[in-house]
């Protein structure tokens, strides 16, 4: 209800009327005239409530008199009276029934109670109604009121005061708010303000009006008041507080602001009065330094006061906020003050409403922006915006390096304990409530153990005061432990807030502004406002070295999640800003802070250490105080969530990670993630901390790059909590995402983004190259998904991407090769299968950029790497296979660049690929790949790891062949346009066409390049690969070489077939002897092929024998070629040159390509069909053609025609070759080659070595020299016309040659049945068969062959003396067959008994039928048989084989039984002198041989063994001494010699003595001594001297016997029991039975032929004899026995003297 109301106004005038009645009786006793006033007034109200319809205006009008009641009763001074009135007087206020009159008279009653002391709190309720409810108070009046309210203020009663003190606040506010509505009234009427005077009076304020007037007046006495100096207008005043003043002063300048702007008097009031008051007020404060000695300065020095100090400060806060544009200078000085009151020095609670302040500044961007245009950008202008920034940094900085000084609380005081009292406690916040019963933390800030806990100071954005508000205080208060901190750290987020958040708005709506303007004018370009640019920047470059400082050192100290979340989120902003706004260095300085927390600390990265230093390196100075960037510290009580290994190139301990750095990392995360665009190159920064971060956490690489978290076996000392477990999969998710996102960088960014990460992966690369240590694959996998999620603009990034990829793959270390080829094949995969627009076949140099770096891979020398690069390619072609077109030299460049390094897996793959080509893919590449297809088969054959794949791939070819034979009409098409293209090509050029084979077709260029393949796989180093490659390529040119062209069989021939037998000639020659081991794993390798020489052998085999195939099968074609008789004769060079070679088995298969090729010039073999060889062949006969040309060194031209000379030396029909005298002598003239072939061949092989034994290398086998002599027969059939004396001896040192070679002890087995059999060897068979050929052609020849016959038993005596001295093979020495082991490779002479024994009886044979012949006596040749028999006679038991001094015996005997009559009969001509010596010495040699009978010899074998001695005795007695008068004299001589030798027995001590009497050759002694005495006592002694002989020889005998005897019956007799040696018993059994032989002679002997001293000699024994009969030894006794016996024929009665005519 409104005061003005009906209803109101009434109740008003009821109120007045029942006032003046109460007041009436009131003062009815007392005071009489107030009374009467009372009831005056009731009528006067009446009256005018009666007479007006505007009762208010009227009772305003006549208030003075309403009013004077009232006024009277307070002058009463009686409480209740006075109490009423004013109530009165407040009713009629607050209707607005006073006019200024009546307020001038109720203020000076109201001051009159004042001074009395009555009812103040009534009065100021008074005053404040009178002045709030309507606006009648002015000038005097008003001052009045207020300085009645400010005595009041002052009385001793403290509700009063506080009451009055509230009054003056509301009454100033008043004021003010009057001149406010003043202003607003004549807002619209514009009037002329008066030049300003320069008038000093401070009154003159004309200018103003009547409000205005009043507020100035008012102010102007408040600023007096403060300065403590009188006031001008305020009369009356007794007292006053500064500390009053300046709320008062503040809240006008707060609240009112508008009023000191828009009025110049107010402005001058401003800078006049205001400022220099606070200067002037805050000089104390300025003054004091905390701990100063104040006995030192000279005055004393007045000390700052906390309710003025802050006062001050609010004050300032509140000028700075509003007045700034008026007072730029005066804000200067008090922002530098302010600065100031942060400064170390100064007292704590100072220090804290300074940092107050310096928030309530923070939280205005406009202002800080302000600052920063006015002072910042001016020059000579002091830095106030940075100092700002710069002062909250060493704030807090200092904070954690001087201990609180001027506090008491402890420094490490418990969380929840510190602070004073009530205020800790309450503003705490959650951080002392907290802490009851569970166990979270306060959260605090900790460095270098210093720990200060954190409060919630304000909201954020809003600068609540703590301290600034404690208006009440009059002490210093404490403050609690944290609370700077606090405010300070809550300042430095909300400045970095507000600037982010402020410049980020402007910016957007200017990039707005761009976008519309170039909608409009699209062709001009965006000029932007560049002043605006600059506050930007400048701001920037003012605070960010500041902030970060602090920033980085509240980062490492803080220990809450929360406090860490808002500086990273801090830093990450100023980044961006950076970033946005094009600044590097804090840019990058901001980056850098981040990475280094995200890591541990003290964490050695380069990249993060260069960065700092550039920082460090400028120091900012504050105020004297040097800020560093402050490194981390490493005593952090974080909570430890990771421990990992560190990403270095040695090998550390381990490093931890902690919550705080994790929740630095998401950070990083963040910000690469929403602001990539504006990183450029602080990308590397970023990706080299998350790599080390990944790397510490184990995150490892999986498929498309992504992390993933990797097993714990990975690394040995990583260790994670399961808090971050939980994290890592989202840590990998968000990485993964952020490189995604790299899709919607611009070019410029993305090209950053990659740099970065190929930069970071060189590091990584240098890293990991010294060692084997695990290495960082975070860039390379990361290089991965970039290029993955870019595909559509591929071709922009392609080069730097496979560039860096391709060096990593070659790096040393296997991982990261590893993860390069990966990379690098998953890319070339994916960008070939990406559907790209144009397509890539109709875009073909893209499709060769995209493939070229999978050729460059082929350059790296790492297998896994090729490994990779083939199973991709394997990939493509099994998807893109069709689609290659033009890429295809480039595919199969990558297959075929195999090396031999690169190990069988690598080359398995790429066979694989290779295999697929073949199999699906050579009809739809280009014709012109086909010979690329080729030459990588033949690399594969070629290659040395994989045995079964160079076999495969030598298949392969022969596909490949098959395909050429199948396709070849279209393939010669294409090739030929091909061809003309290149032809034209070449002429422009002005060069010449430059391709393999040249002058051939285009198509059989083809085919040559395969046989060259072939070729070259025919002497590969593996003997496998060459059978099958010589195999595939005899039966390739054998199936396909009808496609040749005739020109190009020539090539085939020169360039093909004898230059692949050059190589393996040279090869075979030079091959290894070195025994191979087993090849690898359980393959045994078979001992024929266990050395490179023998593997070699076999190809040689192999080639040699393909090559005479070829030969044989196409020689109608080669025939047609101009220079077929050179090749020919190459051909046999290289038959001889194989047969020659040091290998058996090469040497015999050339033999048998010789006959082969022999064949193909004569097919006359036995009664063959000419053309058998070629029948089995299945080539026509047709073929067999004369030879045109004429071939070189063709002998003699003979007249008679080869037919003819066949029948004739065969005597056999033989089917004619094609008719034609050249034919003829072309046949002829290759026999005779042929010979000199065989005979050079012969020569070599069979030559024995001249060096000593260590020297020869190579002795030829058997079944070699056996195929050689074999081959003579036949051809000595075609020769023989021709065969000289010559050629004989040649044969024959051939022969000899052959014979004498030795076999090894390992063949021996095979060769040689066993020792005791007597076998011939098939060679020696065939020497025998070729003597026997020539000695039978020579049996039918013409007389003037008979000369050979001689030449022929020379030959065969020679083989004869084998038996007893086998041959030396130069100066070899070999074993006995029998004492060879068979597993040492000693050369072992063959057993050549059987075939001297067999030689023998040859040349028994021959003499046989030859004996008589001229030539054969002329030759001596009987001489030579004895001379050679001497041999194995004279050895006898010592010969190698008992067999063959049996057969010498019997041989000499059949010999002489036919030569002795032949050399009788020719006595005279003495062509038999010299044999007769001979004969003498072999009967004496054999008879008495040197060697003694084996122990092991029966009785049966020696008695027969003694026979033929008897035989011998016999053949001399029959055959020779009857003929002694044909004999020459001495011979006869030397013969009884002999005989009486044999008759004397010869003891051999090795006889056991029961075989004593057989081995005493008993009954050769007889024949000898029978035959002896027959000749010695025989009338018919032809001469004395014989008789002589004999009988001396007697005379000996019966000495030795009587000396025999004599010693033994001495001994036995000494030696008693003892037996005497066997020795000396066997001796004397043998003198016994001597003794008997002896009389048995004598009885048979005519008794006149016996001399009679021997006799006396036989008698004279008798006594010995008898001695001997006590001997003890039976065999003795028995002997005994038998000598005595024949003496009975002496014992006669004896004769008389007389009677035998004696005396």
């Amino acid at each position: 209800m409104s005061t003005s109301s009906p209803e109101a106004v009434k109740k008003l005038l009821e109120n007045m009327q029942t006032d003046l009645r109460s007041l009436s009786m009131e003062c009815k006793k007392k005071f009489p005239p107030v009374k009467e006033a009372a009831e005056s007034g009731i009528v006067k109200v009446k009256t005018i409530a009666a007479r007006n319809t505007g009762i208010l205006a009227a009772l305003k009008e006549n208030s003075l008199e309403v009013v004077q009641p009232f006024l009277m009763g307070c002058g009463t001074k009686e409480p209740k009276i006075t109490q009423l009135c004013l109530a009165a007087i407040q009713r009629l206020m607050s209707h607005e029934v006073v006019s200024e009159a009546a307020a001038g008279n109720i203020i000076n009653m109201l001051w009159q109670l004042m001074e009395n002391g009555l009812e103040e709190l009534k009065l100021l309720q008074t005053v404040l109604v009178l002045l709030t409810t309507n606006t009648v108070v002015h000038d005097e009046v008003l001052s009045k009121a207020i300085v009645l309210c400010f005595r009041l203020h002052f009385t001793k009663d403290n509700i009063t005061n506080n009451t009055a003190a509230a009054t003056v606040r509301q009454v100033v506010t008043v004021v003010f708010e009057r001149m406010v509505a003043e202003d607003e009234r004549f807002k619209g009427i514009v009037e002329q303000p008066p030049p300003v005077q320069g008038n000093t009076n401070r009154r003159s304020v004309s200018t103003l009006r009547p409000s205005a007037k009043d507020a100035y007046m008012l102010f102007q006495d408040l600023c007096q008041l403060v300065n403590a100096d009188a006031p001008y207008w305020l009369v009356g005043m007794t007292e006053m507080t500064r500390t009053f003043g300046l709320e008062l002063l503040e809240s006008v300048l707060n609240d009112f602001p508008g009023v000191f702007l828009q009025h110049q008097e107010f402005s001058f009031l401003l800078k006049e009065r205001v400022c220099p008051l606070v200067i002037k007020l805050f000089s104390p404060n300025i003054k004091f330094r905390q701990g100063c000695n104040s006995a030192a300065s000279p005055a004393p020095v007045e000390k700052p006061y906390f309710p003025i100090c802050m006062r001050l400060l609010r004050v300032v806060s509140v000028l700075i906020k509003h007045f700034y544009t008026l007072l730029v200078t005066e804000c200067e000085i008090f922002l530098s003050l302010l600065v100031k009151f942060l400064d170390g020095e100064k007292p704590q609670w100072l220090r804290a409403v300074a940092v107050e302040s310096v928030h309530r500044l923070c939280v205005q961007p406009h202002l800080l922006r302000s600052f920063c245009q006015s002072y910042d950008m001016k020059q000579h202008s002091t830095k106030v915006f940075r100092d700002i920034v710069n002062a909250l940094g060493s704030f807090i900085q200092s904070l954690f390096i001087i201990p609180n000084a001027g506090n008491s609380t402890a420094v490490s005081a418990p969380a929840g304990g510190s602070g004073s009292g009530a205020q800790g406690g309450a503003q705490g916040g959650p951080g002392t409530g907290g802490v009851s019963g569970n166990l979270t933390t306060q959260a605090a800030f900790e460095y270098r153990g210093t720990w200060i806990p954190l409060m919630t100071v304000s909201v954020q954005g809003s600068a609540k005061a703590t301290y600034l508000e404690m208006l009440d205080k009059v002490e210093p208060p404490s403050i609690p432990e944290g609370y700077a901190m606090s405010v300070a750290f809550s300042a430095l987020l909300d400045l970095v807030r507000g600037i982010t958040s402020m410049i980020e708005r402007e910016l957007a709506v200017e990039e707005e502004a761009a976008a519309e303007f170039r909608e409009t004018h699209p062709a001009q370009a965006w000029q932007p406002q560049p002043g605006v640019h600059l506050v930007w920047e400048e701001m920037v470059s003012a605070c960010w070295c500041g902030l970060l400082a602090a920033l980085s050192l509240l980062l490492d100290a803080s220990t809450d999640e929360t406090a860490t979340e808002n500086i990273l989120k801090a830093e990450l902003t100023m980044a961006s800003l950076c970033g946005r706004l094009g600044l590097v260095t804090p840019r990058d300085a901001f980056i850098t802070a981040i990475c280094k927390a995200s890591l541990p600390p003290h964490y050695a990265l380069t990249v993060l250490s260069c960065n700092t230093a550039n920082l460090s390196s400028k120091a900012y100075s504050i105020q004297g105080h040097s800020v560093q960037i402050i490194s981390p510290s490493s005593e952090s009580h974080q909570q430890v969530v990771a421990v990992g290994q560190p990403l270095t190139s040695q090998p550390q301990g381990t490093v931890v990670l902690t919550a705080k750095n994790i929740q630095c990392m998401r950070t990083l995360l963040n910000l690469a993630h929403c602001h990539g665009a504006v990183l450029g190159t602080s990308w590397q920064l970023v990706l080299a901390t998350l790599q080390h971060l990944v790397w510490i956490l184990g995150l490892k690489p999986g498929m498309g790059g992504a992390l993933k978290p990797g097993r714990a076996v990975e690394g040995p000392s990583t260790v994670l909590t399961t808090a971050v477990m939980t994290d890592l999969p989202i840590i990998s998710n968000i990485l993964s995402r952020l490189f995604e996102s790299s899709q919607y960088l611009d070019d410029v960014s993305l090209h950053h983004l990659i740099n970065a990460l190929c930069s970071l992966s060189l590091e990584a690369m240098e890293m990991a190259s010294g060692n084997n240590k695990e290495p960082s694959l975070f860039a390379v996998a990361k290089l991965l998904e970039t290029g993955l999620v870019n595909m559509d603009r591929i071709e922009i990034l392609w080069r730097p991407l496979t560039g860096h990829l391709l060096e990593v793959c070659q790096h040393p270390n296997s991982r990261m090769r590893e993860w390069g080829a990966e990379a690098l094949t998953a890319l070339i995969k994916a960008s070939l299968a990406y559907k790209h627009d144009p397509p890539l076949a109709q875009n073909q140099r893209l499709q060769l950029l995209l493939l070229n770096p999978l050729k460059e891979l082929s350059n790296v020398l790492h297998a896994d790497i090729r490994q990779k690069q083939l199973e991709s390619v394997l990939q493509i072609l099994q998807s893109q296979g069709d689609s290659l077109g033009p890429g295809w030299p480039l595919v199969l460049g990558v297959i075929g660049a195999i090396r031999n390094d690169q190990g069988e897996s690598l080359i398995r793959t790429a066979f694989q690929c290779l295999q697929l080509v073949v199999t699906d893919f050579l009809p739809t590449m280009p014709c012109t790949c086909l010979q690329i297809v080729v030459d990588v088969a033949g690399s594969f054959g070629l290659q040395n790891q994989e045995l079964n794949i160079s076999l495969t791939s030598i298949g392969l070819l022969w596909n490949i062949s098959d395909y050429f034979f199948q396709r070849g009409e279209a393939i010669i098409q294409e090739l030929e346009r091909e061809e003309e293209a290149l032809q034209k090509r070449a002429q422009e050029k002005g060069e010449t066409l430059n391709r393999p084979f040249h002058p051939a077709p285009p198509f059989d260029c083809l085919w040559l390049c395969l046989y060259a393949k072939l070729g070259e796989m025919c002497v590969d180093p593996r003997p496998a690969v060459r059978k099958s490659a010589g195999q595939t390529l005899f039966s390739t040119i054998a199936a396909h070489g009808t496609l040749l062209q005739q020109p190009t069989w020539h090539i085939v021939v020169w360039k093909v077939l004898f230059q692949l037998l050059d190589c393996v000639r040279a090869s075979s020659t030079t091959a290894d002897k070195e025994k191979i081991e087993s090849g690898g794993g359980n393959i045994l390798i078979h001992h024929s092929r266990d050395t490179a020489e023998k593997q070699w052998a076999e190809t040689w085999v192999l080639t040699l024998a393909g090559v005479a195939r070829i030969f044989n099968t196409r020689r109608y074609l080669l025939q047609q070629l101009g220079d077929f008789f050179e090749a020919w004769e190459v051909l046999l060079n290289h038959i001889q040159s194989a047969a020659l070679s040091k290998n058996n088995e090469v040497s015999l298969a050339a033999l048998k390509s010789f006959q082969e090729i022999l064949q193909i010039v004569t097919p006359v073999k036995d009664s063959d069909r000419p053309c058998d060889a070629f029948a089995a062949m299945g080539v026509p006969p047709v073929l067999i053609d004369p030879f045109s040309a004429s071939g070189p060194g063709r002998p003699l031209v003979r007249s008679d025609s080869l037919v003819e000379r066949l029948t004739r030396y065969n005597g056999a029909e033989l089917q004619a070759p094609p008719p034609g005298e050249e034919s003829a002598l072309e046949d002829s003239a290759l026999w005779w080659s042929a010979w000199n072939t065989w005979y050079r061949t012969g020569t070599d092989s069979t030559r024995p070595p001249s060096g000593p034994t260590e020297k020869f290398s190579f002795i030829p086998s058997q079944p070699f020299l056996t195929a050689l002599i074999q081959i003579f027969p036949a051809l000595y059939q075609h020769i023989k016309a021709n065969f000289s004396m010559e050629d004989l001896k040649k044969l024959g040192v051939i022969l000899h040659g052959a014979v004498s070679v030795p076999i090894s002890s390992d063949a021996s087995p095979f060769i040689l049945p066993s020792y005791t059999e007597a076998v011939l060897t098939s060679l020696q068979e065939a020497v025998l068969t070729a003597l026997d050929v020539l000695q039978k052609a020579i049996c039918v020849g013409p007389e003037n062959l008979q000369v050979m016959y001689p030449a022929i038993f020379e030959q065969l005596l020679l083989f004869v003396e084998f038996s007893c001295k086998p041959p030396q093979y130069g100066r070899m020495e070999t074993k006995h067959v029998a004492n060879a082991k068979y597993n040492q490779a000693e050369w072992v002479a063959l057993n050549y008994v059987p075939f001297a024994e067999r030689s023998l009886e040859v040349v028994v044979d021959l003499y046989h039928k030859t004996a008589c012949h001229k030539a054969v006596i002329n030759e001596k040749v009987l001489q030579n048989i004895i001379k050679t028999l001497r041999m194995p006679l004279g050895l006898k038991y010592a010969c190698p084989a008992e067999s063959t001094w049996k057969l010498a015996v019997s041989s000499l005997l059949k010999v002489l039984s036919i030569g002795l009559p032949v050399a009788r009969q020719h006595a005279s001509s003495g062509k038999f002198d010299t044999m007769w010596p001979e004969l003498a010495n072999a009967f004496e040699d054999f008879l008495f041989t040197k060697s003694t009978p084996p122990d092991n010899l029966s009785i049966q074998e020696f008695q027969k063994n003694e026979a033929v001695d008897v035989e011998v005795v016999q053949l001399i007695s029959t055959e020779i001494l009857p003929f002694a008068n044909f004999i020459p004299k001495d011979f006869v001589g030397q013969i009884m010699a002999m005989l009486n030798r044999g008759s004397i027995h010869s003891q051999s001590p090795s006889f056991t003595e029961a075989e004593i009497d057989v081995r005493m050759r008993e009954e050769f002694s007889k024949v000898c001594f029978e035959t002896l005495l027959q000749f010695s006592f025989s009338n018919k002694v032809s001469t004395p001297q014989e008789g002589y002989i004999s009988r001396m020889a007697l005379s000996v005998l019966l000495k030795r016997s009587q000396d025999v005897l004599r010693r033994y019956v001495e001994d036995e007799r000494l030696s008693g029991h003892c037996p005497l040696p066997r020795q000396q018993v066997t001796e004397i059994i043998f003198v016994l039975k001597a003794i008997s032989t002896l009389m048995d002679s004598l009885k048979k002997t005519q008794p006149e032929n016996v001399d009679g001293i021997t006799w006396a000699q036989v008698i004279a024994l008798y006594p010995t004899l008898v001695e001997c009969v006590t001997c003890s030894s039976p065999e003795v006794s028995s002997a005994l026995k038998e000598a005595l016996g024949p003496f009975k024929d002496f014992m006669q009665p004896p004769v008389s003297r007389v009677q035998n005519g004696e005396s």
